[in-house]
């Protein structure tokens, strides 16, 4: 039944493929599986998260009740971050994910660990909370090495803040806390396009969402977030 409502979904997407554009499903996880030890993470299908490095090795990541169940420990040091490889140029992210609470948020950030010329990879992200959805080129604006120290040394300029300020987009859109909802994120080119619920809440361009190589998916929570039926797509011409 899952199955069927996710293809259902997918049909009534606003979305749908141009005649000359074709879909490669690259992973697909739809989080029934158990663990062997409750008090571990094992995320398994080639995920992982930066739990032992950021969370003193605190589980942060559970599965139950087929979905995967995502939760900021007190002693991390940084949010939650889940990783899986997805290399593509365009591409597609299809999921459901609830936020229990008002205050929570999710985001899907795309990243190319071998690109160096950026913070840790960071490329391009969609933040996902109860009030608003973000979308930021990450690759040209606050990830940039040059404008990272900027900041941290706090000699950003007139200019960078400028500049900055191009390099993100926020639009109002108001979730229900504690329901499941369907997302789709959309990379064509230098445009990245949010759907919710089979609408769209609104679309970014800028010149770093094109980087030619996102090499991997961070699903990334500060707080607490469930994600489920998790698709990762590529789109060719």
């Amino acid at each position: 039944m899952k199955t069927l409502l996710l293809c259902l979904a997918a049909s009534m997407s606003p979305f749908t493929l141009l005649a000359d554009e074709k879909a490669t499903l690259i992973f697909e996880d739809d989080f029934e599986r158990s663990e062997s030890d409750d008090t571990k993470e094992e995320i398994g299908k080639g995920w992982s998260s930066n739990s032992k490095k950021r969370a003193k090795g605190n589980k942060q990541v559970d599965l139950k009740d087929g979905a995967m169940h995502i939760t900021f420990h007190p002693e991390a040091d940084h949010a939650v971050s889940v990783v899986h490889p997805a290399e593509f140029q365009n591409g597609k992210v299809t999921l459901r994910f609830q936020l229990p609470t008002e205050a929570d948020s999710l985001g899907l950030n795309f990243a190319d660990l071998k690109f160096k010329e950026v913070h840790a990879g960071h490329i391009c992200m969609t933040k996902i909370s109860t009030k608003n959805v973000q979308i930021n080129d990450l690759k040209t604006g606050v990830m940039a090495l040059a404008m990272r120290k900027a900041r941290q040394d706090k000699t950003i300029t007139p200019e960078q803040q400028k500049l900055l300020k191009t390099k993100t987009k926020r639009i109002q859109h108001k979730l229900e806390a504690g329901k499941w909802h369907n997302l789709v994120v959309t990379i064509k080119d230098d445009t990245m396009t949010v759907v919710i619920n089979e609408k769209e809440v609104g679309s970014f361009s800028s010149e770093g969402i094109a980087h030619p190589t996102k090499r991997t998916l961070r699903v990334a929570v500060p707080k607490k977030a469930i994600i489920d039926d998790l698709r990762i797509y590529s789109l060719t011409k």
